[in-house]
């Protein structure tokens, strides 16, 4: 079948970002071969990330694109996808993700679904992608703005969406610094559906056109489950052995110190509170092996989500610590949270999701440093219902307390779960414009 004419356009055209980003690559190729050999990263999949995806066949023909760079917007697709088939039972996807956890957790969500290494953004292996997919509609989570994969899609007539879209202050200054060369990339956007006005308005100014902007709010509001009565909770809780007179503590989406913050006060607390239980949940599950070790430096023994399940005859007692070293299961887990921690705050990362443990109405803490959350942290926080620990003794200050006052516990997760109720309804407003966007002409007849 011959090219298209805009395809052949697409590839000819020059493109200096390659040569830029083989620089790059190469200056960062010492730095990232240490690495894999450190974590194992990097090591799959390489012909898809330089050469583009090849596998694709006729019947993917009229589907949507949908790219989640790492597990927590990967996250955010099923109740998108679920949420749009109803509108559009017909509509059909392919799903991409750059990391390993994301595409892990993309396969679990989408097994009937392809599933796809989202390629590097050289010319060749977006167009190559492109080429073979021929989607709809290309649908960005959060912020993926690589210019040549949105050049290349423009360029071949494809609209290109960004949804739960969000730019930090932090990232806005720097796209700004830069924005002689970006600006292009975001006039193309089709649409974009921004969390909040101020993100919507930063968008704007970087570019996007303002009568495609949009705010629609949050997904992750819709995405935080608060039934703790789900059959997955179930299994884990059977898996683990929890009683209904544990008391359990999960931190989560831990990094390096945290976990060893964790465990200091879960030590000089367990005496006192003979029924508390420790749960932890590194962000990166690679990561298993260290935080096994620290474990049992502090003298505790470690039952190993990856690993065999704990035996019958081997309660979920004070000297045995929890590690869920595994992905795409934490959102289950802190359905068996009484008291929880959200990690990723006390370094650098700038935080992590803390809307499904307030979901379930847990008593949920986390560090300073949330800057990636700010406006979740800040409605929180003005509702009351949520606490922010600056160090190891306000953090085991913070579990004394839910543990010596239930009443106070309670009521701080309650009115962090009745915040996130209020404020659901963004996935319903975001499928209803991407869906103007698929199909303009029969929108505006309707």
């Amino acid at each position: 079948m011959p090219v298209p004419a805009h395809k052949k356009r697409a590839v000819s055209i020059p493109n200096l970002l390659d040569a830029g980003y083989l620089t790059a690559l190469t200056a960062a190729a010492p730095w990232l071969a240490w690495r894999s050999m450190r974590t194992g990263r990097y090591r799959q999949d390489w012909r898809a990330r330089w050469a583009g995806t090849r596998q694709f066949n006729d019947s993917l023909v009229d589907r949507v694109w949908l790219h989640g760079v790492s597990v927590g917007e990967v996250n955010l697709l099923p109740g998108l996808v679920g949420h749009w088939q109803q509108q559009e039972p017909s509509a059909r996807f392919v799903i991409s993700s750059t990391t390993d956890t994301g595409l892990s957790v993309a396969r679990r969500y989408f097994s009937d679904e392809v599933v796809f290494r989202c390629p590097l953004d050289f010319s060749w292996a977006v167009q190559r992608t492109l080429s073979k997919l021929e989607p709809r509609l290309l649908v960005l989570a959060e912020l993926e703005l690589w210019p040549n994969l949105i050049r290349s899609a423009t360029a071949m007539k494809i609209p290109v969406a960004v949804v739960n879209a969000r730019l930090s202050e932090r990232s806005f200054r720097g796209y700004w610094r830069v924005r002689a060369l970006l600006r292009t990339s975001f006039s193309r956007l089709s649409l974009v559906c921004a969390q909040t006005p101020e993100y919507a308005e930063r968008f704007v100014a970087l570019g996007a056109p303002h009568s495609r902007v949009f705010t629609t709010g949050c997904l992750k509001f819709d995405d935080a489950r608060t039934e703790r009565t789900d059959p997955e909770i179930a299994l884990r809780r059977k898996w683990i052995g929890s009683k209904p007179e544990h008391r359990v503590w999960l931190a989560g989406s831990t990094q390096a110190p945290e976990e060893e913050m964790a465990l200091q006060s879960y030590m000089n607390l367990r005496a006192a509170h003979p029924e508390l239980r420790l749960a932890l949940v590194p962000r990166h599950p690679e990561r298993g092996d260290e935080v096994a070790n620290l474990i049992r430096r502090f003298g505790l023994n470690v039952v190993r989500r990856s690993q065999t399940p704990p035996p019958a005859d081997t309660p979920w007692n004070q000297q045995t610590v929890a590690l869920i070293d595994t992905v795409g299961e934490l959102k289950w887990w802190w359905g068996l949270s009484d008291i929880a921690f959200v990690g990723g705050s006390m370094g650098s990362r700038g935080g992590q999701n803390m809307l499904e443990p307030a979901g379930f109405g847990a008593a949920v803490a986390t560090g300073p440093n949330t800057v990636n959350f700010r406006d979740i942290v800040q409605l929180l926080r003005e509702g009351d219902g949520l606490v922010i620990v600056a160090d190891q003794p306000s953090m085991e200050a913070f579990v004394r307390r839910a543990l010596i006052d239930r009443d106070w516990a309670e009521q701080l997760g309650g009115r962090a779960q009745r915040i996130v109720i209020s404020h659901r309804g963004a996935t319903s407003r975001t499928v209803e414009r991407l869906l103007d966007v698929m199909r303009p002409a029969s929108r505006q007849a309707a």
